[in-house]
């Protein structure tokens, strides 16, 4: 069973950044799609970023367009949110999981991670 591990999170003044990481308990990175997602409460989970196996194509929400960027250290066996110009909206839980079919943004992912918070003040 694989398990995913996030952390990064935080408490961060808007218009800053942060780095999440996302670290697999066994396999690799390289070998599947991944993706990030994240629930402010009282809302629904929603589809923040997504990198397919090949590293080649990635997919971003509108909201977090240009702003965030989703990468990965095949060495480091890592996956990352880069979030630059953080906003009070971007505050949340944000999760990683692995890609299993279908489209970035609307596909079926699996082996959810714990969560690692996100605070965005003004």
């Amino acid at each position: 069973q694989v398990q995913l591990g996030e952390s990064g999170g935080g408490l961060v003044q808007a218009g800053g950044s942060l780095r999440l990481s996302c670290v697999p308990s066994v396999g690799t990175v390289s070998s599947v799609g991944m993706g990030w997602f994240r629930q402010a409460p009282g809302k629904a989970r929603e589809f923040v970023a997504g990198i397919v196996e090949s590293g080649e194509v990635t997919s971003y929400a509108d909201s977090v367009k240009g702003r965030f960027t989703i990468s990965r250290d095949g060495a480091k066996n890592t996956v990352y949110l880069q979030m630059n110009s953080l906003k009070l909206e971007d505050s949340a839980v944000y999760y990683c999981a692995v890609h299993r079919g279908g489209s970035l943004r609307y596909g079926r992912y699996d082996y959810w991670g714990q969560g690692t918070q996100v605070i965005v003040s003004s």
